[in-house]
């Protein structure tokens, strides 16, 4: 077990020993590459074959995912037709640590011709692929943490690192925000947050609880047992809320020796908390959490009763 703890921090060690030189190769290059991703037109191709394609995989993801239009082509495939998907309008991202892949032999004469500006990540900084390139990201090691030295291990690291430099900083440059990342992400958590709104979650149609003004406190309890929504909404003649009553209100009610028989106006809380229908719906958590309350009857901007909403319709639409 001790040896193999000496084997995974020794690994640790050199690949961030590697790492750490990074920061410092970034200059006129890295400028120029997302100078050129950031005036891109069209999308961004990444390609490299073997631990490259994979981690290219994962670059044009990173794109993608934060602003900028990219996928990823296989270099075998863009060999035998997938070159057709590339156009004039495009960048590309090319990533070989050597700077030989022979497969690019054959993709950059027809980049050249077709106008398309290459970024090259590499370590072969005199390599085909360097001299080829508008802008050479330089990702060489001195040493791969594999004791061979044959499995890419620092290289593989630097690679990922470079590219995920080069994907946040164009996504902090175009302004890119927490919205926009969560348009491309709408399954996710971030996404229900941030896309969401309160008219997208809440209650309407039948499942709405209301009464009118003129109703009595025997009504609101019928109301409060068939929406199970927590409280009813007490509506005035054109349906603007001129009040609220909870299942608390119902218990405290009686409890003070209050009937079934007694007027809704006379008992209901005026005019009671209302969350508008624009409001994003974490705002609306929000709000439940500062006003220690856990459902509100929702309204649009004339301030008519459209819709409910409780705190468990948001949980259950993954807002938490």
């Amino acid at each position: 077990m001790d040896k193999l703890l000496q084997y995974g921090r020794e690994l640790l060690k050199l690949e961030l020993q590697e790492a750490q030189k990074l920061p410092n190769r970034l200059g006129k290059d890295f400028v120029e590459a997302c100078q050129l991703i950031l005036s891109n037109k069209g999308k961004v191709v990444v390609s490299g074959i073997g631990k490259s394609g994979h981690i290219g995989k994962k670059i044009a993801a990173s794109l993608a995912s934060t602003g900028s239009p990219a996928f990823f082509m296989h270099p075998s495939e863009a060999l035998h037709g997938d070159l057709g998907m590339i156009t004039k309008n495009d960048v590309a991202i090319l990533i070989s640590y050597s700077g030989r892949a022979k497969e690019f032999n054959f993709i950059l004469p027809i980049l050249s011709a077709m106008s398309v500006p290459v970024i090259a990540i590499t370590g072969g900084l005199d390599s085909p692929l360097a001299k080829s390139a508008r802008a050479v990201l330089d990702i060489s090691i001195e040493q791969e943490a594999c004791p061979m030295g044959l499995a890419p291990t620092s290289s593989s690291t630097n690679t990922l690192l470079m590219g995920d430099a080069l994907a946040i900083a164009v996504m902090r440059a175009r302004g890119f925000k927490e919205e926009d990342f969560a348009r491309s992400h709408p399954a996710g958590s971030l996404g229900a947050k941030l896309l969401n709104h309160v008219k997208d979650v809440m209650r309407q149609g039948d499942l709405v609880p209301k009464i009118p003004h003129t109703a009595t406190v025997f009504d609101a309890m019928l109301e409060l047992s068939r929406t199970g929504v927590g409280l009813v909404a007490i509506c005035q003649d054109n349906n603007k809320i001129a009040g609220v009553f909870t299942d608390g209100d119902l218990r405290r009610l009686l409890l003070k020796n209050g009937t079934l028989q007694d007027s809704i106006s006379s008992v209901m809380t005026s005019p009671g908390f209302q969350i508008p229908e624009s409001w994003k719906a974490v705002e609306a958590l929000k709000s439940f959490n500062d006003h220690n309350i856990t459902a509100a009857p929702v309204v649009n901007s004339a301030g008519e009763l459209v819709g409910a909403l409780n705190i468990h319709d948001l949980h259950q639409a993954g807002i938490s």
